[in-house]
């Protein structure tokens, strides 16, 4: 056969070129595929990242409410993770859970693809990658993860992540700016002036601005159809809720006085702040917003747990950084046992303790300074209880005194010892 030289030397260079050009139109191709599929993809907004993904399960264990639930999987800090919550579990907004039950918690679970976060979900942000391995991290620093991600190869992408709008710039100015919308006095003789502390103490002149910016949650124990523990004083009874609310209510006045928004969770509107030694107990009181306090004690609690929490949420949207729940009982032990003011935290919250802790020391130097021992034997004790591991904020118990020794008894029933101890405790907040 005749081949012409010419012809013969194109055949020869493609076959020396094949392999060359097989990659310049591979290369070619992928290129190609990068520029006009690809940005598109990476383009596209984070709330169309299709949500086909499982969401990762959970059982209900003794204890557990939805706030402390979501707040072990750090999931508390944005209410449409709430939202998600709700609708994933067909529930009801502040429905109770049921312990052995599963859950599915707004974690969604994507496969992770061994290369990058970016990739293995569809995204190009970053700084969400980076927020998306922190979060992993953190979960199984704090061993709600068993295996990290890159072993596994399961990734974790908190819902609100990828689903929930961006924060709105405009926001409010904070509610602190101005005094709770319920202790108000509307008759336009002054901004000063809160009908809840009683006739006689409704005028609340502005002593500081030193707790401007701050929010509390006052919340005395039992009320409404449980007056709590119960102490004898000759033919009188001591319920505890009366002297707690009594209480609470002065301390709720200082933290006023000196430029705080203070909320009273538990409301008694026709007690007010009262002078006598005998306390008549009533069943009246009512929950922050006018809820009726209902009976069985798990109800009752959550009803006051998601009063501050619906509070903390619209004030943490309007701005406000440091929010504080301090609770108040009186104590019931054997008769003849005397207690100091004590305090109770909750064993994972570190601010929880320092609040304590802070309130222990005021009252330390107190008794230091007023006792004729100078001695003081309150304590700081963690403990699981549902009002300081169910409300989103630092919470903290305060004990004020054994109801039923006839020393401790002093402490509440006297008016001076009242105002003392809201008081004191206002120096252990100041300080």
């Amino acid at each position: 056969m005749h081949i012409n030289q010419n012809e013969l030397v194109v055949i020869n260079m493609d076959y020396k070129g094949f392999a060359m050009m097989q990659k310049i139109i591979s290369l070619t191709i992928l290129m190609t595929y990068w520029l006009t599929i690809q940005p598109a993809q990476a383009q596209l907004p984070k709330a169309t990242v299709p949500e086909s993904n499982r969401y990762f399960t959970v059982k209900a264990v003794s204890g557990d409410g939805i706030y402390a639930l979501m707040r072990r999987y750090g999931l508390d800090g944005n209410s449409c993770n709430f939202t998600k919550f709700y609708t994933l579990n067909s529930l009801k907004k502040n429905s109770h859970l049921i312990v052995g039950r599963t859950y599915e918690l707004p974690i969604l679970l994507y496969e992770f693809n061994g290369r990058t976060i970016r990739s293995t979900i569809g995204i190009d942000d970053w700084n969400l990658a980076v927020r998306i391995q922190d979060y992993n991290e953190r979960m199984l620093a704090e061993k709600q993860r068993d295996q990290s991600f890159k072993d596994n190869r399961v990734l974790w992408v908190p819902y609100h992540e990828l689903y929930c709008p961006e924060p709105d710039l405009k926001i409010p100015e904070p509610i602190t700016e101005r005094q709770p919308e319920e202790a108000v006095d509307k008759s336009g003789s002054g901004n000063r002036r809160f009908p809840i502390f009683g006739p006689k103490y409704a005028y609340t002149p502005l002593e500081s601005t030193r707790l401007k910016g701050k929010v509390f949650y006052i919340v005395s124990g039992h009320g409404g159809p449980d007056p709590g523990a119960i102490g004898r004083r000759g033919e009188y009874s001591l319920c505890e809720d009366e002297y707690a609310y009594d209480v609470a209510l002065r301390l709720c006045r200082n933290l006023v006085a000196h430029g705080a928004t203070a909320y009273m969770i538990i409301r008694d509107d026709n007690d007010g702040i009262r002078s006598d030694k005998f306390l008549d107990c009533d069943y009246d009181e009512v929950v922050w917003g006018g809820q009726k306090i209902m009976r069985q004690q798990k109800p009752r609690l959550f009803q006051r747990s998601n009063a501050i929490n619906e509070l903390y949420e619209k004030n943490k949207a309007a701005g406000v950084t440091e929010q504080t729940t301090i609770i108040v009982h009186v104590d019931s032990r054997n008769k003849g046992e005397r207690k100091d003011v004590f305090f109770y935290y909750h064993p994972t919250s570190s601010e929880s303790k320092t609040v304590a802790l802070d309130l222990q020391h005021a009252l330390r130097k107190k008794y230091r300074k007023y006792r004729a021992n100078g001695q003081y034997h309150g304590t700081v004790t963690p403990r699981d209880l549902h009002m300081l591991r169910e409300t989103l904020t630092p919470s903290v118990y305060v004990e004020l005194a054994n109801i039923r020794n006839k020393f401790d008894q002093q402490r509440v029933i006297l008016e001076s010892n009242r105002q003392a101890l809201a008081d004191w405790l206002l120096e252990g907040i100041l300080d």
